[in-house]
């Protein structure tokens, strides 16, 4: 992997920030056409429209343009098969690839809009839409700045290429996962790697904590409602299971801190989060009007979603869960359950004198004037599979938007903002491969 010690001349900077500005209106248009093409997930609706969109857009830049679907990967179905788009645009001579990757799902609208989620309206300087900033605006910014690198740089080396990819919402499994357990983020293909997240035009985002999901189920015995003592209730065993939660793991999760630079703060500590909870019967089907039959709960699940830090081991981080069962078990009579294992991915942490960081720095330094921020996501990102299945390390987070709008109502991206960082992507592509004459 090359790292050459080049400087950034002032003049081609000028005419790459030249060649970005004349296509202020058209990343503006591009923004507001991927906005418009509503890509929910789940269940995962139109992946193949917004990837027949692009194509049409990459094959007029000069890029050599696969289409993917990750057949049978988890969430993959004929339904809403799982659509990828991967672009590739060599350069004159041998030299690294940099590859920007972007997921193209966004996750559904809520309540409390006062826009069209999917009009894309622009007003004072800003772009309105579900995915705006995460992250349709970040994808917009990454492929004006490779069209104005390469008309500017013509004679590059390398290549550049530039992915719109399924499902980073709900894991990414039928996206980057799929894509690297087929190579195409292998370190002898790709070499650098940024994921126009957005996390403030100044800031790298250097990885993200880990993450366990599990489902734990406690068990009880049916019995008449009215006779509550002939049963056993799996809600109250749950109950009592969350009781240990506030009294014994979540201040000990809170004592549990890291020296990773993770934003926001609140997020320097080990956090759990009950992600849902079932208990008793099903919900009945839509239109019926009657009232629930009077029994005791047999079953009751939750699905914790605990994220920890780089200082924690996966084991430990389990552990700590499976000792507060025990303990349950031996001081509750009748107390039963199981655990099942969703998905686990530990921490990444990128090297700050990694090629790709040092490149985007410089970069952040000449074209707004800045030093740098590091920084660390409290959620897991693409980057996970990146370094976990494509065994590539070189691989940050940068882009435009601020990260707090991300799923909110009136989500919004600045254009100002997606212009600055389209420079600085373009001036590290720059500082990364070539021109291939001095």
């Amino acid at each position: 992997m090359s790292n050459p010690a080049r400087s950034l001349p002032p003049d081609q900077i000028a005419r790459l920030s030249a060649a970005i500005d004349a296509r202020r209106d058209d990343l503006i248009a591009l923004t507001q056409a991927l906005i418009r093409i509503p890509t929910i997930n789940p269940p995962g609706a139109h992946y193949r429209d917004i990837c027949e969109f692009l194509k049409t857009r990459l094959d007029g830049a000069g890029y050599q343009v696969e289409l993917i679907r990750a057949a049978g990967a988890r969430g993959d179905s004929d339904a809403h098969p799982r659509w990828n788009i991967v672009a590739r645009r060599p350069g004159v001579a041998p030299g690294d690839t940099v590859h920007f990757n972007s997921h193209h799902d966004v996750v559904e609208t809520g309540s409390g809009w006062t826009v069209d989620p999917f009009g894309g309206l622009l007003r004072d300087g800003r772009i309105y839409g579900r995915g705006a900033c995460d992250m349709k605006g970040g994808l917009a910014a990454s492929i004006i700045a490779a069209e104005a690198f390469a008309e500017t740089v013509p004679d590059y080396r390398g290549a550049i290429e530039i992915s719109a990819t399924a499902d980073e919402e709900t894991g990414g499994f039928g996206g980057v996962a799929y894509l690297a357990e087929q190579g195409y983020f292998s370190p002898e293909r790709v070499q650098h790697v940024i994921i126009p997240e957005p996390l403030n035009k100044d800031r790298i985002c250097l990885g993200h904590r880990g993450v366990w999901w599990a489902e734990i189920e406690t068990f009880g015995r049916i019995a008449h409602g009215s006779m509550p003592f002939l049963g056993d209730s799996a809600i109250r065993h749950m109950a009592a299971l969350l009781g240990r939660f506030e009294s014994e793991l979540y201040p000990a999760l809170a004592e549990k801190h890291t020296a990773m630079p993770v934003v926001p703060p609140g997020a320097r500590q080990s956090t759990l989060n009950i992600n849902s909870i079932h208990g008793g019967q099903e919900e009945p089907e839509a239109g019926y009007t009657g009232f629930p039959a009077p029994v005791v709960a047999h079953s009751a699940r939750i699905v914790i979603d605990r994220r920890y830090l780089i200082e924690e081991t996966p084991a430990a981080v389990r552990q700590e869960v499976i000792d507060l069962l025990d303990g349950l078990v031996r001081d509750r009579p009748g107390f039963r359950y199981e655990i099942r294992d969703l998905w686990t991915i530990p921490p990444t942490l990128t090297d700050r004198e990694a090629p790709v960081v040092t490149a985007v720095s410089d970069a952040i330094r000449a074209v707004l004037g800045l030093e740098p921020d590091y920084v660390v996501s409290p959620g897991t990102y693409d980057q996970k599979h990146i370094d976990r299945i494509g065994r590539l390390k070189n691989c940050i987070a940068y882009g435009p938007g601020i990260l707090d709008l991300a799923h909110q109502p009136d989500e919004w991206v600045g254009v100002d903002d997606m212009l600055d960082s389209a420079r600085v992507m373009a001036v590290a592509l720059l500082r990364l491969i070539g021109p291939a004459t001095p």
